[in-house]
């Protein structure tokens, strides 16, 4: 009986330290709007440095399409400076397809709403700040 005392206080101990550590964060949604069609899906990344930004992203998901548009939520983001990309991988060959000039043919889109010119978005344009508060991003095409 004393064992099994024990075993339930384990249990219940790490079971609440598990959730502590996955409350340990803040939420970002993005919404992505505007959408030329529902094939395929949303490639999107969220990046937490200027070097890694267009490249490989901290957290990494692809999302289905619904109405032109799709929600997707980062969990347990820590503060600080942070953006996003995405691509519509509308044939879904899990690239982003660009003309003979390197110009994308699929939509394509950062946080902040951020345009490149002559180019691709630049990270000063499309970065935000985490700080102690869940955020929505929304992105129009």
């Amino acid at each position: 009986m004393n064992t099994l005392a024990k075993i339930l206080v384990f249990f219940l101990l790490s079971h609440s330290l598990v959730n502590a550590q996955e409350q340990n964060g803040q939420e970002i949604t993005v919404v992505i709007e505007n959408l030329k069609s529902n094939k395929g899906h949303i490639y999107i990344s969220l990046y937490n440095t200027e070097a890694s930004f267009l490249g490989k992203g901290i957290k990494s998901t692809i999302s289905r399409i619904e109405n032109n548009s799709c929600t997707i939520k980062f969990e347990n983001v820590p503060n600080g400076i942070y953006a996003i990309s995405f691509f519509h991988d509308e044939n879904e060959n899990k690239k982003m397809d660009s003309n003979f000039l390197g110009i994308p043919k699929e939509d394509y889109g950062c946080s902040n709403n951020a345009r490149g010119f002559m180019g691709p978005p630049k990270w000063e344009d499309a970065k935000f700040e985490i700080n102690n508060t869940s955020i929505t991003q929304t992105i129009t095409l």
